[in-house]
């Protein structure tokens, strides 16, 4: 059995990460969602499990002491992790998972895991990323501006992903990642390193 794909999503907030992972699933279900945890109050319709595991602080700090993420970070004044055996268990199983995660985190699953495959998810400009954070309205003023700085700086990190996809519509964007997927795929099941070398860009 070929061991699972790990695929790593990134991009700013408010840029539709989710709204695009979740159409992805309707369609597709040849790849699952690699679930963090996650120290923010759960949102609205977000369920426990499936979202997110809503943990405390100290749960937290605690499974950090452990090792037992492969990555973590504080991002917008909260803590966010991945589980490493939920990670392992499923790539070992042989299933292909999608993890979202920040750029932060991205940098650290890479000294993990080499052979991840690196997506991210850019808007259409900076100007729409602050109308669809405005439309969200889940954010205060103050930390509309933290994700907007925070969305600049992330907005550098770019080159170092092997793809790139803009979410100018929602049916390009879910068909692009799907594209890149079952190219993936079919490269793993046809054993063609080649395309690995090929692929990965130098962070």
């Amino acid at each position: 059995m070929n061991k699972g794909i790990l695929f790593v999503l990134s991009g700013p907030s408010g840029v539709g990460k989710n709204t695009v992972l979740d159409a992805l699933f309707k369609e597709y279900d040849g790849v699952s969602y690699s679930v963090s945890a996650t120290t923010r109050e759960a949102r609205e319709g977000e369920v426990e499990g499936e979202d997110y595991f809503f943990i405390s602080e100290e749960e937290f700090k605690n499974i950090e002491k452990k090792n037992g993420f492969i990555e973590c970070a504080l991002v917008h004044g909260h803590y966010y992790g991945t589980p490493k055996k939920f990670v392992d268990e499923k790539l070992e199983s042989g299933e292909d998972i999608i993890l979202e995660i920040d750029t932060q985190g991205a940098k650290q699953v890479r000294e993990k895991y080499p052979d991840a495959v690196y997506i991210f998810l850019l808007p259409p400009s900076l100007e729409e990323l602050k109308n669809r954070l405005d439309k969200r309205d889940t954010e205060d003023t103050k930390n509309k501006s933290i994700r907007i700085k925070n969305a600049r700086a992330e907005l550098k990190e770019v080159h170092k992903y092997d793809y790139e996809v803009v979410n100018d519509s929602l049916e390009d964007a879910v068909r692009e990642i799907k594209k890149i997927i079952l190219r993936e795929q079919k490269r793993r099941d046809e054993k063609d390193d080649n395309w690995t070398i090929c692929r990965k860009t130098s962070w």
